[in-house]
């Protein structure tokens, strides 16, 4: 089944038939909001708003192991995230849309990155953190209906929520060698990874950061918003493509990344850990 995390301005699915709303409980507490069932076409979706139903959740504060477990419990084996990033290279341009397939890890504030610890001990490998084949089909649907992509980038998370200063910009864009920067996709890219789910996400850049050297380019909350808002209709058409159209019959390893990163027997697990492992395994 396909799952879709909606970021900012995307807290529904208009053209989903909607069949049910369910409030989900987990080990790790409750998600950012109650998850919707429905279909697109033939296809099974559900969907889940990051920041909450009303966007009542900064960035650090979004509970991503609760939502990553919510939807790996009730059957969820795909997730297709929409994400607004700023974009660190001139050829990324505000309005078009960018597949990220690397992760730089910016974030220092504290927000828990694992379903792992406290008895459970596992490594898992992040060499090639997105779904190759679930991104591969979202480019394609970009083709086939004419919307610039540019594939293959780097994302920078960061901490936010403020937006970055021109040092950090230069550092992610320079040093770092990233195209995108964020403030969500970490740690739920990982945690999708630690779930055995496949993952890519959308990503929606809406300003160049703050890296060029013109003041009239920095970019303020509201005009985020705004050209982020007038993105999403057509992300939104690239989405329902991919949902329509999707190749179930492709086959990927992300459904095995625990097969050789765990340090424990899961056999030998018993109460809330064992409950943990048997959503993560399954």
């Amino acid at each position: 089944m396909l799952g879709v995390i909606g970021g900012t301005g995307f807290y529904k699915v208009d053209w989903m038939e909607l069949i049910e709303s369910r409030q989900v409980s987990t080990p790790f507490g409750s998600p950012s909001a109650d998850l919707l069932f429905g279909k697109v076409g033939s296809a099974d979706l559900v969907f889940l708003a990051r920041h909450g139903a009303d966007h009542e959740f900064l960035p650090s504060e979004i509970n991503y192991r609760a939502n990553i477990w919510a939807l790996k419990s009730v059957g969820v084996k795909r997730i297709i995230s929409l994400s607004a990033t700023g974009s660190l290279q001139e050829e990324i341009k505000p309005g078009e849309y960018a597949l990220p397939d690397q992760y730089f890890d910016f974030v220092k504030d504290g927000r828990p990155k694992s379903f792992f610890g406290n008895g459970l001990v596992a490594h898992i490998s992040s060499a090639e953190p997105v779904c190759a084949s679930l991104r591969g089909q979202i480019a394609a649907s970009g083709k086939h209906l004419g919307i610039t992509i540019h594939d293959q980038k780097t994302y920078a998370c960061v901490d936010g929520p403020r937006l970055g200063t021109r040092a950090e910009s230069f550092f992610l864009r320079g040093p770092a060698g990233c195209d995108l920067v964020g403030m969500t996709n970490i740690p739920e890219v990982f945690l999708a990874r630690e779930a055995q789910m496949c993952y890519s996400t959308i990503a929606i850049p809406t300003d160049y950061d703050c890296w060029i050297d013109d003041p009239e380019q920095y970019v303020t909350v509201d005009q985020v918003i705004e050209r982020y808002k007038a993105s999403l209709d057509t992300a939104l058409i690239l989405l329902k493509h991919v949902l329509e159209n999707y190749d179930h019959s492709l086959s990927c390893d992300c459904h095995k990344s625990l097969q050789h990163s765990l340090m424990f027997d899961p056999q030998k697990l018993d109460g809330p850990l064992k409950s943990i492992m048997e959503v993560l395994l399954k």
